[in-house]
């Protein structure tokens, strides 16, 4: 068996429960793919993205239904030696990418929340270049630890319920829609499925997140994994939590731009 072959094969025999049914189950639950979709799955260089792209090569390969893919990467500026990795890994992986260039780094450099900031920014990139390839979805590498990281973020300092969903529609760009499906996959199993392939991808690489250590992000998974010594399950039950909201034991909610009290 080819190092490639057996790559790909974890994913559905090894990593069986722990990746691949994860997967079929976030498309499935959320109604993540539809017949005749021709989806820009968005990849970074990152593991997440990596094996988000393998997984959408293996469920095509399955013939369930007919959608199309396009491997579609953003250079926001990354240094040469990066995005030189970044394209090895693909074609090692056997990913035939489709990339574009901006300037997000150097448009962001200096400014506060540059995290936030070049996530705004690359998901319009993202959507533009969808659009001109005909598709009319974009797949993000978003995972269950990012999930439940974004909500406590919300809770903490933004003082607001409010998760990661795991579709949304562009108000921007008609007709094209966010879908996120390794929404239900850990991390660390992500970690796993690397290092037994020993796979090397490139981490954020953005020299100006480099500069910004006090990041709130970071401290929300600090405490995740510090909460998850005495609850294994405490991601599951943050997403679980805003599947039951009790509008009777809240205060109030919003819906759109309008604001509902119940006192």
């Amino acid at each position: 068996m080819t190092e490639l072959a057996s790559i790909e094969k974890s994913i559905i025999k090894k990593y069986r429960k722990e990746i691949w049914s994860k997967f079929i189950k976030s498309i499935k639950q959320y109604d993540l793919i539809k017949e005749n979709d021709k989806i820009a799955v968005c990849l970074s260089g990152g593991k997440d993205s990596m094996l988000m792209a393998k997984c959408f090569q293996e469920l095509k390969s399955h013939n369930v239904l007919p959608f199309e893919i396009e491997f579609l990467l953003m250079d926001p500026g990354y240094q040469k030696k990066e995005l030189e990795k970044i394209k090895k890994t693909a074609k090692h992986l056997n990913l035939n990418l489709h990339i574009f260039q901006t300037n997000i780094f150097t448009e962001i450099d200096q400014t506060k929340n540059a995290c936030y900031l070049c996530a705004k920014k690359r998901r319009g990139y993202l959507y533009y270049q969808a659009k001109k390839l005909g598709c009319n979805k974009i797949a993000l590498g978003h995972h269950l630890d990012d999930v439940a990281e974004t909500i406590l973020l919300n809770l903490f300092y933004n003082g607001q319920m409010q998760t990661m969903p795991p579709k949304l529609k562009s108000k921007n760009f008609e007709n094209i829609e966010l879908i996120r499906p390794m929404y239900l996959i850990e991390e660390k199993d992500i970690l796993k499925w690397q290092k037994t392939h020993q796979l090397t991808f490139c981490d954020c690489a953005c020299q100006v997140a480099k500069k910004q250590t006090d990041s709130k992000r970071y401290e929300m998974k600090q405490l995740i994994i510090k909460l998850e010594k005495t609850n294994p399950k405490i991601k599951k039950n943050l997403l679980k939590a805003t599947e039951n909201v009790n509008l009777d034991a809240l205060l109030g909610y919003k819906k759109g731009k309008k604001s509902y009290k119940f006192y």
